[in-house]
């Protein structure tokens, strides 16, 4: 048999925006999240579904860090892509950026089966922070856009179970710590592109899992599934279920329809054209939610898919699967087991009526023929890969090295560990943390609890101490974490880490003129500390200035705020967050209208968050008139 599958790295060419670099100051705060059920629901949820709303939600984003560095200034910029095709399809995958699959192809007819972002903008909606829209993305952690949105993934050509190439795409997820893999092939002749994927629990207890495969479709697509009703997830954060939405239903704001499959029927969904062509989606039983999302028809929406996107390149809705009915739970992984299931992406062609998209499903790739495909895969799950095509993180090498866990098909081979990981493997090998060479902001804290152990039993140098309580903070210790901070602010070298960290803590506390007075001592130290206008201590420098800002304005240290202002770099000033900060620091320093030409003037909050109200909230306060559609973001009623 004559093999034609073909794997090979390319660039693609666009306008983007570069991520810069993370934030380091440690995520000390709760996820803020806007997709939680309202507890008054559960009642009346399916039993499965009430138990795992409320099984194990994510209540630290530690040990990964925010991903805010990014900016909207958009440059032509080569992204390495790496493209598997056969003579029927052609995927372009970005190892680089969180594996998305940015392209899928059909060639016989030239149709792009995706919605095809034009351009690479960074927006707040990952887990951490950066995330961008199109295409089919893998997410794997919790709730939300997996924080690997914007990360390198590991990559490699394995063999495929028909002989050929396959691609395979693996990594550590940090937050769960679960190993997991996407295997991409296409068949000699194959309509779909198969995607193989598997998460694997090596701990000795089990672990919450989430999974949502999200695919990006043009707007104007009609979404079909094999269901009558679904669950409703809109502004109101209530769940509730009514009729599938007709396409030609009017939506105001951003809504989720998660579909209710009926037990034992196929899982699948499509988004088709108005002549009936476009793009199905299935799997095996194990993968059994499916979901619509829309933007919906208000202006908030409409800006909102403007920001990701750029003026004039047309709206997109999702086509998603997971692994729960709906994206609010999280499923159990036992100890020492996995979970696999096999996804199905390809061209179709039918009315848009349930039955007839079914029927021509069956007809183009039929059920039992998925589920045979997914049997061939199995076995070749654990192949070792063979050439390697990119490289992800070394977070992975570490924790085989600490366990010696054997993870046939993903190996996270010891050569990838870079400098994030050098101290860690030291603790490792040696029992001490080693103190930083040079003076700079603090690396990235490991918080599981074997690390934490470590720690603990690491002679008490403050670095190490610093890292203790992040680690004690992450584990619900607050109050031996702020002993931990508090003792190394004896004998520490570099005070501001250790204060911004005790100032998170008053604020939790609700001690909130303590904590802006730490604030203000931790900037002025970071200030005398600073070395260089590098990338790391602009990061800090950034990260901590806007903390600090925000903090001494909420208790009306207004003189301090502008102390703060003052000695921020213009680079820094004149990004959009520090534009709207400076919009409200002249508010409360009564100059309302200069406060009023910041706006006049124009700015944009790259890091705007999902669903935040902070530039509505602001633009309340300086008078009566409408938002400017340029400002308005809003995602329900009653944002300002």
């Amino acid at each position: 048999m004559v093999i034609v599958t073909r794997i090979r790295r390319e660039v693609l060419t666009l306008p983007a925006a570069e991520l810069g670099p993370d934030n380091p100051l440690p995520p000390l705060r709760p996820p803020g999240e806007i997709h939680r059920a309202d507890e008054r629901d559960r009642d009346d949820l399916p039993a499965d579904v009430a138990r795992q709303l409320g099984y194990e939600p994510l209540r630290s984003l530690l040990p990964v860090r925010i991903r805010d560095g990014y900016g909207r200034t958009r440059e032509t910029r080569a992204l390495d892509t790496l493209v598997i095709e056969n003579d029927r399809l052609r995927a372009t995958v970005l190892p680089g950026l969180g594996g998305r699959v940015a392209s899928l192809v059909h060639l016989p007819t030239g149709r792009e089966l995706l919605y095809r972002n034009p351009v690479f903008q960074p927006a707040n909606f990952a887990l951490n922070g950066a995330w961008y829209s199109g295409g089919i993305e893998w997410n794997i952690g919790a709730t939300g856009h997996t924080a690997l949105s914007c990360a390198p993934l590991h990559a490699a050509r394995v063999r495929a179970p028909d002989g050929g190439d396959m691609l395979r795409l693996w990594e550590w997820e940090r937050l769960r710590d679960l190993p997991f893999q996407v295997d991409l092939w296409l068949p000699d002749g194959s309509d779909f592109l198969y995607v193989g994927v598997r998460v694997r629990n090596p701990h000795e207890r089990p672990v919450p899992l989430y999974w949502w495969s999200n695919t990006a479709v043009p707007e104007d697509r009609r979404v079909v599934g094999p269901a009558a009703e679904a669950w409703e997830f809109g502004p109101e954060r209530r769940l509730r279920r009514v009729p599938v939405p007709s396409y030609d239903a009017q939506h105001p704001y951003a809504t989720d329809y998660f579909y209710d499959i009926p037990d034992g029927r196929r899982r699948w969904i499509a988004a088709l054209d108005a002549d009936g062509h476009g793009l199905a989606q299935t799997s095996t039983d194990e993968l059994r939610g499916r979901k619509l999302f829309v933007w919906g028809s208000g202006p908030g929406g409409r800006r909102w898919q403007e920001w990701l996107g750029g003026p004039g390149t047309g709206g997109y809705r999702e086509i998603q699967a997971g692994l729960a009915r709906t994206q609010l739970e999280h499923v159990r992984l036992e100890a020492e087991s996995e979970v696999s299931w096999l996804e199905a992406y390809g061209p179709l062609s039918a009315s848009h009526d349930v039955e007839t998209v079914e029927e021509r499903l069956a007809a183009v790739l039929p059920r039992a023929a998925l589920d045979a495909a997914y049997a061939a895969w199995q076995p070749y799950a654990d192949t070792a890969p063979g050439e390697i095509l990119a490289v992800g993180s070394g977070w992975g090498a570490l924790e085989v090295l600490r366990t010696d866990w054997k993870l046939p098909g993903t190996p996270f081979a010891e050569s990838t560990l870079g400098e994030d990981q050098a101290p860690w493997l030291e603790l490792l090998r040696t029992g001490t943390l080693p103190e930083p060479r040079r003076v700079r902001p603090p690396g990235p804290t490991l918080v599981a609890p074997h690390w934490r152990d470590m720690l603990e039993t690491a002679p008490a140098t403050p670095h190490t101490e610093y890292h203790l309580g992040v680690a004690q903070w992450h584990a619900g210790d607050r109050a031996q974490a702020v002993r931990s901070w508090e003792r190394a602010l004896q004998l520490a070298p570099s005070l501001w880490p250790l204060l911004r960290c005790l100032a998170v803590a008053d604020r939790e506390y609700g001690h909130h003129e303590r904590a802006a007075e730490r604030y203000a001592d931790a900037f002025d130290d970071l200030c005398r500390e600073r070395r260089d206008d590098g990338e790391a201590w602009t990061a800090a420098a950034a990260a901590l200035g806007r903390e600090a800002l925000e903090a001494l304005l909420r208790v009306r240290r207004v003189a301090d705020a502008r102390t703060v202002w003052e000695a921020l770099s213009p680079a820094i000033r004149e990004r959009g967050r520090f534009r709207l900060l400076e919009a409200e620091l002249l508010l409360a320093e009564g100059r309302r209208a200069a406060a009023r030409a910041v706006f006049e003037d124009g700015f944009e909050v790259a890091d705007l968050r999902e669903g935040a109200d902070d530039i509505g909230r602001l633009w309340q306060r300086l008078g009566d008139e409408p938002l400017p559609g340029r400002y308005d973001f809003r995602m329900r009623p009653g944002n300002p």
